[in-house]
């Protein structure tokens, strides 16, 4: 460690491996490259314990909240930051450091405020605690009805295919929940009459949808243009093999998977909400569907599996923007940004004994 390098624990409190997971992961691995000393609690111990013991990065699986608590506090002794992922992280953590001196930086993934699924009571007590906010995207920042940092999650860049490397496929990578509207998706898909071109769709995911899906393609007539891959560890090279990637959720944060498959190349079409549209805009005017409207989505579809020239442009003009504003790099700058400056506050409150900001301005973005 160097003397300017930070202690971090990152704070998720479940033992899944979703989106936030894999943003936990990815983070972490990249604070850890950077010098920092990092240690994570929580997500699925299959899927995250080798790639973070291969970074150096410590891990505690998450367990009752008495436990998480307990571990929280007695790792936040040697923390400067704890970051917290999700509400019952930011409680479990808010609880736990009650006392000490470490800050807590809470990162919001989603496009709902704290405790919109629960009694609201509780919360103004936990964010009392909490030092800074960080927003995934400006929809998040927006939503949330407090002050925040935006800090675009970034991916890795990768590389892309040879144009002939893709197949006629349509690509859905996704949790198979009701909120991801994947039936809308296989909708679509039947609707625009792709299969009777010879493209077949693919869903990579799991949930408690994959038996109705299978149903409603048998009803649409397409069942055997349809493959229910199930959960997949090498969605990378689904990206790369894909003809076309099919985002069909409103209500997303800002789009892993979407910006994941952009970085490969595969041009995308996506529901214009959330944070598919602050990566989308201003590309191929196709690229963007009305949200849950199936006619809107197939003519984007039919469009641009009509248009090689098209989806290739679309697909260059993709990874160009998640290189240049959704970069791992520019992520950990924003990041570290944010974490300083909510160390500093805690430092000045407690030396002056004033109240802390919650955080920066609503929607403000990290310098």
């Amino acid at each position: 460690m160097t003397d300017d390098a930070l202690r971090i624990l990152h704070v998720v409190r479940t033992r899944s491996f979703a989106g936030v997971e894999r943003f936990v992961l990815r983070l972490a691995v990249a604070q850890a490259a950077a010098g920092h000393r990092v240690a994570v609690i929580g997500g699925d111990p299959a899927r995250m314990t080798p790639a973070l013991r291969a970074a150096g990065v410590g891990f505690a699986t998450s367990g009752s909240s008495i436990h998480d608590i307990l571990l929280i506090r007695r790792a936040a002794h040697d923390a400067d930051i704890v970051a917290t992922h999700m509400t019952a992280a930011d409680a479990a953590a808010a609880t736990a450091l009650l006392g000490l001196p470490a800050a807590l930086v809470a990162t919001r993934h989603f496009t709902r405020r704290r405790g919109s699924r629960g009694p609201r009571r509780v919360y103004p007590a936990i964010e009392r605690r909490i030092d800074a906010e960080i927003a995934i995207s400006d929809a998040v920042a927006r939503s949330i009805g407090l002050p925040s940092t935006v800090v675009h999650s970034g991916v890795e860049d990768a590389a892309s295919p040879a144009p002939a490397a893709r197949t006629r496929t349509v690509l859905m990578a996704q949790r198979l929940q009701p909120e991801k509207r994947t039936r809308t998706g296989l909708e679509a898909f039947a609707v625009s009459g792709l299969a009777d071109r010879g493209w077949r769709l693919q869903i990579a995911g799991d949930g408690p949808e994959r038996e109705l899906l299978r149903a409603d393609a048998s009803t649409f007539g397409i069942a055997g243009s349809v493959e229910l891959l199930g959960f997949r560890d090498d969605v990378a090279d689904l990206y790369r093999r894909a003809g076309l990637l099919l985002a069909p959720c409103p209500v997303e944060g800002l789009g892993l998977s979407l910006l994941e498959g952009m970085a490969t190349g595969l041009p995308a079409v996506a529901a214009d909400a959330g944070g598919h549209s602050e990566i989308l805009t201003g590309l191929d005017p196709r690229a963007l569907f009305a949200a849950n409207d199936v006619a809107a989505a197939a003519r984007s579809l039919r469009a641009l599996a009509d248009d090689e020239a098209g989806r290739a442009a679309l697909g260059a003009a993709g990874r160009e923007r998640q290189r240049a504003e959704f970069s791992i790099s520019s992520q950990l700058a924003g990041t570290e940004a944010v974490y300083r400056r909510a160390i500093a506050s805690r430092r000045a409150g407690r030396r002056e004994g004033v109240p802390r900001a919650a955080g920066a301005a609503t929607g403000r973005r990290a310098r």
